[in-house]
C-alpha cells in the first residue's frame, strides 16, 4: 500500500512539472487593476490561466514593487493575445519567447 501512495504522488508530481513547462507568461506588471482586469478577461473567454506572485506583498511591504505574472498556456497564448490586443491593452503584453 505504501509503495502505490508513493507513485500516486510521484505521477501528480511529474503532471504538475509538465504543465508547467507548457506555460507562458502573458503579461508582468506591478499595476493590480490590470492583472485584475486581465484575470477577468481570460475568466470570460474561459482561457486557463494562473496569476502569479499575488502573495509576495507579504515579503515587499504591501508597496507594489515586485511584478505579478499572468501565464497562459502555450496552446492558447495566441487567443489571449488577441484578447487582449481587441481589449486595448496590447502594449501590456509580454514579449513572445523566440
Amino acid at each position: 500500500m505504501k509503495g502505490r501512495d508513493v507513485g500516486l504522488i510521484g505521477s501528480d508530481t511529474i503532471g504538475i512539472n509538465e504543465r508547467a513547462r507548457n506555460l507562458e507568461e502573458l503579461i508582468r506588471t506591478n499595476d493590480m487593476v490590470m492583472i485584475s482586469f486581465v484575470d477577468a478577461l481570460l475568466r470570460d473567454a474561459k482561457i486557463e490561466h494562473l496569476v502569479l506572485d499575488q502573495n509576495m506583498s507579504v515579503l515587499e511591504g504591501s508597496i507594489g514593487v515586485l511584478p505579478r505574472r499572468i501565464l497562459v498556456d502555450k496552446t492558447r497564448i495566441e487567443d489571449a493575445r488577441a484578447l487582449l490586443a481587441d481589449a486595448g491593452v496590447a502594449g501590456e503584453l509580454s514579449q513572445p519567447k523566440s
